[in-house]
Order: structure tokens, then sequence, then C-alpha cells
């Protein structure tokens, strides 16, 4: 009896009907949102990587045209150097006496001092500048894309 009264009681349970049309819209709804958000989220990492790959090319050049200055700047002291050193050996060898030898000696090095202290002034302006300037464009994007993710 008990059978007959579960089966009776199935009978009359009704169920909610399923509409596949529905859960079909659904389901192409969230996956064409997902597909969005992903061409978003695309674009957004594309742009990022060319505004990266242009900053470090900036830099790449910016540093290849400050090597070629320090380059530059460094052959020009070894030059200012090397043309020191011979006119005070010109001088040396045009001597008459010990005192004038000394003499020499002692201007020579009192030049050679400051000429090193302009030199290194000289040097650490460039190298100033160039870390600045090297760095600038990679700062600069670093700086852009901090102020992207606080508005997101």
């Amino acid at each position: 009896m008990s059978r007959t009264k579960t089966a009776e009681t199935i009978e009359n349970v009704e169920f909610p009907s399923f509409d596949a049309s529905k859960a079909t819209d659904q389901i192409r709804a969230f996956a064409e949102k997902g597909v969005e958000q992903s061409k978003e989220a695309y674009a957004k990492l594309k742009t990022g990587a060319e505004e990266t790959q242009k900053a470090l090319e900036s830099s790449y050049e910016t540093a290849k045209t400050v090597s070629n200055d320090l380059s530059l700047k460094t052959i020009s002291a070894l030059r200012a150097n090397a043309e020191a050193g011979f006119s005070h050996l010109e001088a040396l060898i045009g001597a008459k006496s010990l005192s004038e030898v000394v003499e020499l000696q002692t201007a020579f090095l009192r030049k050679r001092v400051e000429m090193t202290v302009e030199q290194a002034k000289d040097f650490q302006t460039v190298a100033s500048k160039a870390a600045e300037d090297v760095s600038k464009p990679i700062k600069t994007a670093f700086e852009k894309a901090m102020k992207e993710i606080k508005v997101a």
C-alpha cells in the first residue's frame, strides 16, 4: 500500500519546467561577457607592452648617446693629460738647475691636481645627466602605469 501512495504523491507533484532556450541565452551572454573582458584585458596588456618597449628603446638610444659622450669626454681628458705630461717633460729637459726642476715639478703637480679636480667635476656632471636621461623614459612609463592602476 505504501507503494501506491508514494506513486500517487509523485504523480501529483509538479516540477518547474526547464526552458532550454533561456539557459542557452544566459550561457551565451556569460560567454560573450567573458570574451569581451578578455579582449579588454588583452588590449590593455598590448598597450602596456608597446609603451614599455618604446620606453626601453628610448632608454637604450639615450644610453648609447650618453656612452658616446662619456667616451669623448674620457678621450679628451686623456689627451689633455698626455699633452700636459709631454709639455712638462720638455720643460724639465730644458731646465738649467736643480732649483728650476723643483720649481717646474711643483708647478706641474699643482696644475695636475687642479686639472684632475676639474676633470672629475666634468665627469660627475656628465654622469649625473646621463643617469637622469637614461632613466627618464622608464620613470615616465612607470609613473603613467601607476596612475592607470590607481584609476582602475
